[in-house]
């Protein structure tokens, strides 16, 4: 067990900073008490989940909600609390000037004010020491004949490709797509082909990047993400579940065997470790769950999947299906998924100073009584603020 524990001691999984924050439905944005007035604050709490679990060091931002004056000022309280600015994520969505699209419009001014939000997000990775900048699109039509979908996808390699030019030595892009919604008819970016065919285009710089959530029913994610290993082409992962439509679920909780899954292909195809190049980040917020509490949860989950995934006997998996066996080549995976490796990860927590359960050390910790009571009053920055 001590290559598996050497493996696992390398893992690290960023959390979001708007999954801190007060968020909810399309219909109700429900308050929880605690929660972050200010991406200061946004950066103390994810401290926490790093504190306890030793493996979540990096937090997103999205701009704007977590816009500040000073980003040099935000990345070095970010290092005081013991984490680091992971991803910056852009936010071209939620302005009426997007209702028929961003940086896909029909009207260049629209587009030109996108393209301007993306630009200063690179200025705000440099201002932090971020080197990835994620891209998710809303743009699509809703109805036939709405717009030109060939000169859609004209206009999104167009500002893809400036912010491809604007990228520095050791930065690069994530890609993201979604195969529906807000769009209904036509989502400019609606799957892994789209998203690759434009990566592949402008070059090294950009990759795709997985959210877990956003695929069809049915779909064999793991598949995607060999695929895009095999052509270097896998940036990351938004980690997070969904059971129809959405995908604001905690990790694991819909389908944990797709996780395990998803993490096999990715030890199989040299995708972990702080080598690969391949980030690890949860995208989900946390409705009805207590915040902190369902980051930790979540990690846990990632690392549970993970340990599972390293478990698998790579040599009797191989003999099996070179043998054409195929249920003792299934069996040799489902030995792995079935392991409790709860212990194994208690044990390796405790080696590295930590404590063995980290949702109960974070109860006993007191942090959200002290919150609950300092952060009284104020513009609350949560989801959307």
């Amino acid at each position: 067990m001590s290559d598996i524990k050497a493996a696992l001691r390398q893992q690290s999984i960023e959390t979001p900073s708007w999954a801190y924050g007060n968020s909810g439905t399309r219909f109700k944005v429900f308050a929880q008490e605690g929660v972050p007035r200010d991406p200061y604050e946004k950066l103390a709490d994810a401290a926490q989940v790093h504190a306890f679990t030793g493996v979540a060091p990096r937090v997103s931002l999205h701009i704007p909600w977590d816009k500040v004056d000073d980003y040099g000022d935000l990345a070095r309280h970010a290092s005081e609390l013991g984490v680091r600015i992971g991803a910056i994520n852009s936010n071209v969505f939620q302005d009426d000037d997007y209702r028929l699209g961003s940086v896909t419009n029909p009207d260049p001014a629209v587009r030109r004010k996108a393209l301007d939000h993306l630009l200063e997000c690179v200025d705000i990775m440099d201002l932090t020491g971020s080197d990835t900048l994620k891209l998710w699109f809303s743009d699509g039509t809703n109805y036939p004949g709405q717009d030109d979908i060939r000169a859609r996808q004209d206009r999104l390699a167009e500002a893809l490709s400036a912010v491809y030019d604007r990228l520095g030595e050791g930065q690069r892009f994530l890609l993201e797509y979604k195969f529906f919604e807000p769009a209904f008819y036509v989502t400019d970016v609606p799957d892994w082909g789209t998203a690759y065919a434009h990566c592949l285009r402008l070059g090294p710089k950009a990759q795709v990047v997985v959210d877990t959530g956003h695929h069809a029913p049915g779909t064999n994610i793991e598949f995607i993400v060999a695929f895009l290993l095999r052509e270097g082409k896998l940036g990351g992962f938004d980690f997070n579940s969904r059971f129809y439509a959405d995908d604001d679920l905690m990790v694991g909780a819909a389908d944990p065997f797709q996780l395990f899954r998803i993490m096999y292909e990715v030890v199989r195809g040299g995708g972990y470790g702080p080598d690969s190049g391949v980030a690890f980040m949860l995208d989900q917020c946390h409705n009805i769950e207590p915040k902190i509490p369902g980051q930790i949860r979540s990690v846990m989950n990632v690392q549970e999947a993970t340990a599972k995934a390293l478990l698998v006997d790579g040599d009797a998996l191989a003999a099996a299906q070179a043998a054409g066996d195929v249920l003792g080549a299934n069996a040799v995976l489902m030995d792995a998924y079935n392991t409790d490796v709860r212990p194994l990860l208690a044990e390796l927590r405790e080696e590295q100073g930590l404590d063995r359960d980290p949702m109960a050390a974070y109860a006993r910790s007191g942090y959200f009584e002290k919150i609950r009571t300092e952060r009284v009053g104020g513009r609350q920055a949560g989801w959307g603020a």
